[in-house]
């Protein structure tokens, strides 16, 4: 894949580039990409994790053992593996979650899908997200793939990103709107 051709750019689109090459080349796309799922749900559940990934303060072989071992706990693939403790000799794991949203992107691309992401307050149900994903392939025209996120600052409804187009219906923005407007009124 060429670089003047990625829809992912600076340091994390380029270790996605080269993770996403290694894994085609490899037939093993799918398995990455539930790595890297599982790897992001991590990141999101066990802040010491996301710490580790970010802090300057341990040293690479630190935060090469403390990857290790949560990886070798999640049943990475040894491509995984041997990926992420690559991205911790070079100091940087603190792009890894960009690298993540590089590889889904690049994925994506290759499976001629359309990549949306979905943020709601609470966990959607298989019902609603495939309602979501036919309304999105309608107004697209394309096959869809759905990135969900669950944000319980949104108090109720949801964020749906496409693209460069965003549908906020979230309670949190409607609240902001409406104290907003209130603001204007005394």
């Amino acid at each position: 894949m060429a670089a003047e051709n990625s829809p992912v750019s600076g340091i994390a689109g380029r270790y996605a580039t080269a993770l996403f090459e290694l894994a085609r080349d490899a037939g093993e796309l799918d398995a990455v990409a539930a790595d890297l799922d599982n790897i992001e749900a991590a990141i999101a559940e066990a802040p010491d994790f996301a710490s580790l990934l970010r802090s300057p303060l341990f040293n690479r072989d630190e935060q090469g053992k403390g990857v290790a071992a949560v990886l070798a706990a999640l049943g990475a693939s040894d491509l995984i593996r041997r990926f992420v403790g690559l991205v911790a000799r070079n100091r940087r794991l603190f792009a890894l979650s960009g690298m993540i949203a590089g590889f889904r992107n690049l994925l994506a691309r290759h499976r001629n899908e359309v990549l949306a992401e979905v943020v709601s307050a609470t966990p959607l149900n298989p019902a609603q997200l495939e309602s979501i994903r036919a309304a999105l392939a309608q107004a697209s025209k394309g096959k869809i793939r759905l990135n969900t996120k669950v944000d319980a600052s949104l108090i109720g409804g949801v964020v749906v990103k496409l693209g460069s187009r965003m549908v906020d219906a979230s309670i949190r923005t409607k609240l902001n709107t409406l104290k907003t407007q209130m603001k204007g009124v005394g």
